[in-house]
């Protein structure tokens, strides 16, 4: 009888030192998870600031600082000195940065949810066609809009307080519609199999055909515009206004907490359709609701901005190599690095050869190929989803 009590009692220890492990351990990963998002929130403030002091003209931190401290607080807050510089970082800096972090923070959402949806590590807001078919709205709009409404097509007008052409709105629209056009038609292709490998062929497909309608406008398209379809390709913060920002905010909010809201059934796909499908998932609804979402955000963004590539695709591969894979808190770490990583290469863009400018999008190519040259040779590609 004595020994049987031994024997539970040390089986009873033993079940608790694992519970205690599992627990510690547990403790552990959770306050490094929530350290890694302090450190992103950190990084993302840093950012924010030094591109609001290094634009087209640098300003003084203090400068800055004061600058929006008067905006706030003007009975408070006296003017910078000089005055000038309360303008370039109001009407200048602050818009274009305010749409550097929007545009990271929707570009790196709608990756990790895209990667968790369809359990693939090469899986982007473009995988679905979405940034060739707004780039085929914006090439066809550059190369004939002109031609169809002539000299409407240059005609200035005033948009939520900013002077804008008609050119340039319809390049804008069309960008985004032609954008969740592409979603659509992957949808419509996938419609009786929405399997993963069944969404992300249909998208490459979409991709081929918007991509040879932008061949056909480069080369149907005069110099000017061939060098203006160019330029948006590459992708760049040039029509950043405060009309953009208002237009942009409201989605990138609501898209973003609807994300996290959906975070717990992404994290249930991770084991599998059939699995998820058990415990009460509807997974073609699901990767329905995920897609249409993180097409949203990337179009209005990629409307403004053009092609700006690899947020998507580093940011959440960063945050899972730091912290495991819960979307519930890969998402407000990749959104925060996204951010940081948009807003770190437009301000190195911006001062590379001032006063000229390069686009963005050539930055983030160069670094894009640098950091996944890097994980392949450090064999930790693919990350664990």
């Amino acid at each position: 009888m004595g020994e049987v009590t031994r024997d539970a009692l040390v089986e009873k220890m033993s079940e608790n030192i694992e519970r205690d492990r599992i627990e510690g351990s547990y403790s552990a990963s959770q306050k490094r998870k929530i350290l890694f998002l302090l450190g992103a929130l950190v990084l993302m403030i840093v950012s924010f600031t030094i591109s609001l002091a290094y634009g087209s003209v640098r300003i003084p931190f203090g400068n800055v600082l004061q600058s929006l401290g008067h905006a706030l607080m003007p009975s408070l807050i006296s003017e910078p000195n000089p005055a000038w510089h309360q303008t370039i970082v109001m009407n200048a800096n602050l818009p274009r940065t305010m749409l550097c972090l929007l545009t990271g923070i929707c570009l790196a959402t709608a990756g990790t949810v895209m990667q968790g949806l369809l359990r693939n590590p090469l899986v982007s807001p473009f995988t679905l066609g979405v940034s060739t078919a707004a780039s085929f709205g914006a090439a066809m709009t550059i190369a004939f809009g002109s031609s169809v409404l002539g000299t409407a097509f240059y005609k200035t007008s005033r948009f939520m307080g900013v002077s804008i052409t008609t050119g340039d709105m319809l390049i804008v629209v069309f960008a985004f519609l032609c954008g969740m056009a592409s979603i659509l038609l992957v949808l419509a292709i996938a419609k009786k199999d929405s399997s993963r490998s069944t969404l992300v062929l249909s998208g490459v497909v979409i991709s081929y055909l918007f991509q040879a309608g932008i061949s056909s406008a480069k080369y149907l398209s005069d110099d000017e515009a061939l060098r203006e379809i160019s330029n948006w390709l590459m992708g760049g913060m040039w029509n950043a206004t405060w009309g953009a920002v208002i237009i942009i905010l409201p989605v990138c909010i609501v898209c973003v907490l609807f994300m996290e809201y959906l975070a717990l059934k992404i994290n249930s796909l991770s084991a599998g359709d059939d699995i998820a499908r058990n415990v009460g998932v509807d997974v073609h609804a699901l990767r329905k609701q995920g897609l249409v979402t993180s097409t949203l955000m990337t179009s209005v963004c990629v409307a403004f901005t053009g092609v700006i590539g690899f947020i998507g695709l580093m940011a959440p591969h960063m945050c899972r190599m730091a912290i495991g894979n819960d979307t519930r808190f890969i998402i407000p770490a990749a959104s925060m690095i996204g951010a940081t990583i948009l807003m770190v290469s437009d301000t190195f863009a911006r001062n590379v050869i001032r006063p000229d400018q390069l686009p963005v999008g050539i930055i983030l190519y160069i670094i894009g190929g640098i950091f996944f040259i890097w994980m392949v040779s450090r064999k930790r590609w693919g990350g664990r989803l």
